[in-house]
């Protein structure tokens, strides 16, 4: 006799636990996705099936926040991770999907967050971690207050070091295999060397081999042509301003404080000895009752020693095109004084003096182009993001601290290195250095770097300038140094309750010792550190990598459109060479030196971070302050510029960019 229908059809399993689960696509353009997505929850007490995430009608729509049931047969604990399945959807092909988060709710209402913001490319899994910032095992007995002691989670922090989390840089398909960490392809090595004596850099050779999570999308590339226009358009009377005066010998002084490369003024005590001025030569250019060695000794006369570096590689000549560096007020052609290198002076004839300026901007040009822009900026930022990605898993709180000041920096990098940089390049074409000059210049400019240079509190003590009126640099930046130190220290000081555990933090510090070695290249002159031992060591460190990818490279490339829109005050060449005596230059011949014609929102503000990849309350309490100081020191620099008759505003948390953007 058969048995009762109901008794021959299998019995579907007993459900027990019923988890809600909210899954967020971005909001940006082709967000979206027709693939398959399916879940699986993993807790301390086992996982749940894999099981298809799917509503009547499309899913996982631009901007869609979907939310869904995922049933399990028993109760999974605490919840450490979930996998996301992508998998191929009737006829549709494969496509990419930016997924922001997975929230997930448990049947005791409990509320766990799971930060991505990252896309996934073609199909496969992507595993991500729990949102609780969390500092590896071996940290835990040294008094850290996210500790990661659970075996399931030490074994999704990633064993090898040389596996990168995620977003990773390159190009990689999605396979099964992939957890919290992407493996890199194994024939390439994630480091190489663009030049000798550079910092390292990644190595890719086209923005093609980058992934989405790295390279600018469509909608970036419009706001860029939309934000050059508005740029361009604010910016009119400033560098209207900079053709009415750029002659004027105050205006040219001016330059150095708030122009686009103010990092180089310091005090002048002595007169170098490659630089013989006497009191004859200035009288006439110092105030009534005064003499040069009195300047000298209350430290009133300040010059621009840097440009000293870029002698040997930019006095050589290349292609016959010359560039040379002087110093000021009363500026020489070379380093070598000598009958054929004359001193000029306000009070020589206007076309040698106005020809002497013109020199010295060139040579300005070149520093803060190669050195103050590329080096210190975007080249040393990645080294910051590689180090950031190689060493730091997604919950490690550093890691959530640092990502959202890397965005991008690896699509305009490689840009600059494939189009900018390479042989018959924009530079090699229309700079007098050419390639060879600025590679050069480059590396002598990374031997000169110092982990002093790059903490502003420390570089206007040294460059003896902590006092110095109408600084704008100053004053605005210290405000910004404050706020991102402040923020910081909260964010350290939540997750590491003591030195010790800062010391003991093998992530961390696998992380500060590829800096020091790949980015610095192990010079320890250079006062950079290969280690950090203490919380405030570590507090100055993140300060500064914060600051350099954010605010100084606001100041140092922000008003690139206002100070050298007019050619004849930022001179990228010189089609002759310096004069050797004076008396001799005319109108003719200063045109015949200038060059002739050359060859020719996604914006994230500082403290805007969109992406929660800070889940507790403590952090995001330390970032709203952190808005809170930026919105503040906002208002008094636009209440402050108001009074001025230039304004100076590259430094307004208004309009500086979290990362190295462009």
């Amino acid at each position: 006799i058969s048995p009762p229908l109901s008794q021959s059809l299998p019995r579907p399993p007993a459900i027990s636990a019923m988890y809600k689960v909210l899954v967020a696509t971005g909001d940006v353009l082709l967000a979206g996705t027709y693939s398959s997505i399916s879940i699986t929850l993993i807790g301390a007490r086992g996982e749940s099936p894999k099981q298809r995430l799917d509503h009547l009608g499309r899913d996982f729509i631009r901007g869609a926040v979907d939310e869904y049931e995922v049933s399990c047969e028993q109760d999974l604990g605490p919840l450490l991770m979930v996998r996301l399945h992508k998998d191929p959807y009737l006829y549709f092909p494969s496509d990419n999907w930016f997924c922001r988060f997975v929230r997930v709710k448990t049947p005791q209402d409990e509320t766990y967050h799971f930060p991505s913001y990252q896309w996934m490319e073609g199909y496969g899994t992507l595993t991500l971690r729990e949102g609780t910032g969390m500092v590896p095992p071996p940290s835990w007995d040294l008094g850290c207050s996210g500790a990661d002691p659970s075996p399931c989670s030490v074994s999704h922090r990633g064993p090898d070091l040389y596996r990168v989390a995620d977003p990773g840089p390159l190009r990689v398909q999605l396979q099964p295999s992939c957890t919290h960490r992407r493996k890199l392809p194994p024939p390439r090595p994630l480091w190489t060397e663009y030049a000798p004596g550079w910092p390292r850099c990644l190595n890719v050779g086209s923005t093609e081999e980058l992934n989405s999570n790295s390279k600018y999308l469509f909608t970036m590339t419009t706001v860029f042509a939309m934000r050059t226009a508005k740029s361009n358009h604010g910016h009119f009377l400033s560098s209207e301003y900079v053709t009415e005066h750029w002659v004027d010998d105050d205006f040219f002084g001016y330059q150095y404080l708030n122009g686009v490369n103010p990092v180089i003024i310091r005090k002048c005590t002595k007169i170098p000895e490659n630089f013989p001025v006497t009191q004859e030569m200035v009288a006439g250019s110092l105030a009534e009752g005064t003499s040069l060695q009195k300047e000298l000794e209350v430290s009133c006369t300040t010059v621009q020693q840097p440009l000293r570096a870029a002698q040997t590689a930019a006095t050589q000549q290349v292609e016959n095109k010359f560039t040379h560096c002087l110093a000021h007020p009363s500026p020489s052609i070379s380093q070598t004084p000598g009958p054929e290198n004359p001193i000029f002076l306000p009070s020589d004839s206007t076309w040698d003096w106005m020809l002497a300026k013109i020199w010295v901007r060139l040579a300005n040009f070149h520093v803060h182009e190669v050195n103050t822009h590329l080096l210190e900026a975007h080249f040393l930022g990645e080294v910051y993001t590689m180090a950031t990605l190689r060493q730091l898993p997604m919950c490690h709180p550093i890691y959530k601290l640092l990502i959202p000041h890397t965005r991008y920096i690896f699509h305009i990098n490689t840009l600059a290195r494939t189009s900018l940089l390479q042989a018959g390049g924009l530079l090699d074409k229309a700079t007098s250095t050419g390639r060879e000059g600025m590679l050069k210049l480059l590396a002598r400019g990374l031997q000169a770097t110092s982990y002093t240079s790059l903490c502003l509190p420390d570089d206007l003590e040294d460059r003896g300038v902590t006092s110095l009126p109408n600084y704008y640099y100053r004053d605005d930046g210290m405000k910004i140094w404050a706020a991102i130190e402040k923020y910081v220290s909260g964010i350290v000081g939540f997750y590491y309750k003591s030195d010790a555990a800062v010391k003991g933090d093998s992530e961390l510090q696998a992380w500060i010792h590829e800096i020091f070695t790949e980015g610095f290249l192990s010079r320890k002159s250079s006062g950079v550190p290969s280690s950090l031992e203490t919380a405030p060591e570590l507090i100055r460190f993140l300060t500064m990598v914060i600051y350099c990818c954010s605010a100084r490279h606001s100041a140092v490339n922000s008003g690139q459109f206002d100070f050298a829109a007019w050619i004849p005050n930022t001179p990228p060449t010189l089609r002759q060479p310096p004069p050797k005596v004076k008396g001799a230059t005319t109108l003719q011949s200063v045109l015949d030196t200038l060059p002739d014609d050359l060859p020719s929102t996604c914006i994230r503000r500082l403290g805007n971070y969109p992406d929660e990849h800070f889940t507790e309350d403590e952090p995001k309490r330390h970032i709203a302050a952190f808005q809170a100081q930026l919105a503040e020191i906002s208002k008094e620099i636009k209440e402050r510029n108001q009074m001025l008759p230039l304004s100076y505003s590259y430094m307004d948390p208004a309009v500086v960019e979290n990362s190295v953007t462009v």
